[in-house]
């Protein structure tokens, strides 16, 4: 199978892609939880975190294709450094957790609350990337 031609493009606009990317998939979570899929609203609010984490990767050509390396090396350059709180870091972990949970352990219950929590936690996580990432290109 041929696969599609690609464009190349900037950092910025990969950049600007997973944000764009990690909106989306924040919307998919959304629809989940609106039709009472929690742990598929869990996955999809984790992965929007991915996105918009792989977006500030982006800013300096880094890409990562484990989830392990993206989120390590986002807590050592980002949140052990100071540039976001140690509270986003362990937010970014529970997400994580409730993921794995949602997807592969066979007798979890999602609830609503912590799949609306998981939503919640990934639209803050993405305002405040965007921001981050919006400043730093402005500034290059």
């Amino acid at each position: 199978m041929e696969r599609p031609k690609t464009e190349s493009g900037t950092r910025k606009d990969l950049v600007l892609y997973r944000i764009q990317t990690s909106k989306d998939t924040l919307k998919s979570a959304k629809i989940l939880f609106a039709a009472e899929e929690y742990k598929g609203a869990n996955n999809r609010a984790y992965y929007a975190i991915f996105h918009a984490i792989n977006a500030v990767h982006a800013l300096n050509g880094k890409a990562y294709k484990r989830h392990k390396d993206a989120i390590g090396n986002f807590n050592k350059d980002y949140v052990k450094t100071g540039i976001f709180s140690r509270e986003i870091g362990r937010k970014i972990g529970e997400a994580e957790e409730i993921r794995h949970a949602s997807d592969y352990d066979d007798f979890y219950i999602a609830s609503r609350e912590e799949a609306e929590r998981q939503i919640n936690v990934a639209d803050e996580f993405i305002q405040l990337i965007e921001k981050y990432c919006m400043l730093q290109l402005e500034n290059r």
